[in-house]
């Protein structure tokens, strides 16, 4: 029987306790659409922001969670094929792109689903307006009929999966974007979040020379570390951000890097990436440094034909190859080492502040765990 309601950790207020509740599910399942039970949603920075109130206009109450994994439970009609055609059907196992509307400007004449004008981020979703849930802190939510789906191969664990969703489609699309690593150059990773690591890791697997990760904590240098960076630049041991640059000017003989990409959003990560950048280098901005960022010299993007690069999150396309890049380097990077233990929905508060806090690297949640005993 399809389910009319579902178990989720609701938002009611910035920097307030996620209150466990039962929210509507939607009665009838339009063309396209499905419904899903989540198996796992892993938690990102942007979480935490959403959980803050860095983007006030966001309207609560809200189920986050944008990364996430799950088994169809209900399947509307012409909804029984993936983005690659393979069948789909109730059990199988998928993860999906935020939906975008297929005839706008972006999605039609330009071809960039990312650049869709009506793109479903989640943030963008009431838990008390239909559909009421897209997001992952929930035992079952929506999948919208624009929202392109994959089916998940069975050898690719549940927590991979649910991060290829944004962690890991964002960054191969970034290093797209900027038109990959030239073999034996230095790339330079701002941020050691799971944006970061992944960074770190894709560098490295794409034949960089060097691979230079800034961030924080130690814990997570220590992982980029594994991931292959050659030099980790504690953001807390050089906390000027003109010593950095001046650090990353050293390691490079003064040359500076050729790519420079921004996973951190801090407010001086630009500045930074452009003064890192060599002559004829490329910063490419991923993070949202806010309004408090620092302002860029433009003196030298010119002086040294720097090229700055936007790259906005990622497509199905994007998630179909981030799929395929944790299956084949599985044995090359501990892709586990970046998740913690599995909570359930009881959990997801401590959570969302351990991600702000910046105690867990990437956190996950297992909707099932404590289900019988929050529903009692």
């Amino acid at each position: 029987m399809r389910p009319r309601v579902t178990t989720a950790a609701v938002l009611r207020e910035f920097n307030a306790p996620l209150e466990i509740e039962q929210v509507a599910l939607p009665a009838d399942l339009p063309p396209g659409a499905a419904l899903v039970r989540v198996t796992r949603t892993t938690l990102c920075g942007t979480d935490a922001h959403l959980w803050q109130g860095v983007l006030p206009f966001v309207g609560l109450p809200l189920v986050l969670g944008h990364e996430m994994v799950g088994e169809v439970v209900a399947l509307g009609q012409s909804a029984e094929r993936d983005a690659l055609g393979r069948p789909i059907g109730i059990g199988t196992r998928v993860v999906w792109s935020e939906s975008v509307c297929g005839n706008c400007y972006g999605c039609t004449v330009l071809r960039e689903p990312v650049l869709c004008a009506d793109r479903g981020y989640g943030f963008r979703q009431r838990a008390d307006k239909w559909p009421f849930v897209i997001g992952g802190l929930s035992q079952y939510t929506y999948l919208p009929p624009g929202a392109h789906r994959l089916v998940v191969p069975d050898d690719i664990p549940d927590t991979w999966a649910a991060a290829a969703g944004c962690a890991v489609k964002t960054v191969l699309r970034a290093f797209t974007n900027a038109g990959g690593v030239r073999p034996e150059s230095t790339v330079v990773i701002q941020g050691a979040g799971p944006l970061g690591l992944v960074g770190t890791a894709v560098a490295r697997a794409a034949g960089a020379g060097r691979v230079i990760t800034i961030g924080g904590p130690a814990n997570r240098l220590a992982i980029a570390k594994a991931y292959g960076a050659d030099v980790t630049i504690s953001i807390e041991e050089t906390s000027d951000p003109d010593e950095r640059v001046a650090v990353v000017e050293e390691l490079t003989e003064a040359r500076g890097a050729e790519l420079v990409f921004d996973f951190a959003g801090s407010p001086s990560a630009n500045r930074e990436g452009v003064l890192m950048c060599g002559q004829r280098g490329k910063h490419v901005v991923v993070g949202l440094a806010g309004p408090q960022a620092m302002p860029v010299p433009m003196d030298v993007v010119m002086g040294r034909e720097i090229q700055v690069i936007g790259s906005l999150n990622g497509d199905v396309s994007d998630l179909d190859r981030s799929l395929r890049f944790l299956t084949a380097f599985r044995h090359r990077f501990d892709w586990d080492a970046m998740f913690g233990t599995p909570v359930g929905l009881g959990g997801a508060d401590r959570a969302i502040r351990d991600m702000a806090s910046q105690v867990a690297v990437k956190a996950v949640i297992d909707p099932a765990l404590d289900l019988e005993e929050i529903t009692g």
